[in-house]
């Protein structure tokens, strides 16, 4: 039988050691951490990741010919792509982090700050970074949350949050002082803003569904 091949994209941005291995970990595929354009091309799934300010990962992405190598990718829809935190930023239209950043416009929609002060609901502070466990409600069905039950908390990172202009691509929120898009999902796309790679049961329960998916939201 063979084996999968999970291209996971590297940039240089932050240390993908964690979504290696738990890629491994799930088991039923070959993981490849790379920036090499045959090997991206050639594998049966890829993921998009991302850590870091998003102007020096717009930088690295655009010098290494990542986001052709990323729209290729998405442009065949028999081959799942998972992007995860600074990864589904990078796939909208523009950030305001580091005075405003062009980002690749795949997704339409904005990148904004939780501002300063944030306040929650009942007027209490919130840190920025969000950064922690938060419940993530799912808004939508997908192959992706297979076994993972709603509202189930995943480990957050970020000071930034997406807002995706077609809503009907939402398929979980987040609170955090606003309503966050935890998840976005179109054709052989899932997007995520929380680390599935750092969320335990339910992260790698993700990701065990992501080796397994076939590209089609239904």
């Amino acid at each position: 039988m063979t084996t999968d091949v999970i291209a996971v994209i590297d940039y240089g941005m932050g240390n993908l050691h964690s979504v290696e291995s738990a890629l491994q970990h799930v088991g039923g595929a070959h993981v490849v951490v790379t920036h090499d354009h045959n090997v991206i091309r050639d594998a049966d799934r890829v993921v998009f990741p991302g850590v870091g300010a998003m102007r020096d990962c717009m930088s690295e992405i655009k010098r290494l010919h990542c986001d052709e190598m990323l729209i290729a990718a998405l442009q065949e829809q028999h081959r799942p792509v998972l992007a995860i935190c600074v990864g589904l930023q990078a796939l909208m239209s523009h950030s305001e982090e580091n005075g405003g950043v062009d980002c690749l416009d795949i997704v339409p929609g904005r990148v904004q700050f939780f501002g300063d002060p944030l306040l929650a609901a009942d007027g209490e502070r919130l840190k920025v970074p969000h950064m922690g466990w938060n419940q993530v409600h799912q808004t939508s069905e997908h192959p992706l949350w297979f076994g993972i039950e709603q509202d189930t908390r995943f480990y957050f990172v970020h000071s930034y949050y997406v807002h995706a202009q077609q809503r009907e691509l939402v398929a979980a929120t987040a609170d955090y002082g606003v309503s966050i898009d935890a998840a976005l999902a179109r054709d052989n796309l899932f997007a995520v803003q929380f680390h599935p790679e750092k969320s335990h049961t339910a992260g790698l329960q993700l990701l065990k569904n992501f080796v397994s998916w076939t590209g089609k939201e239904g």
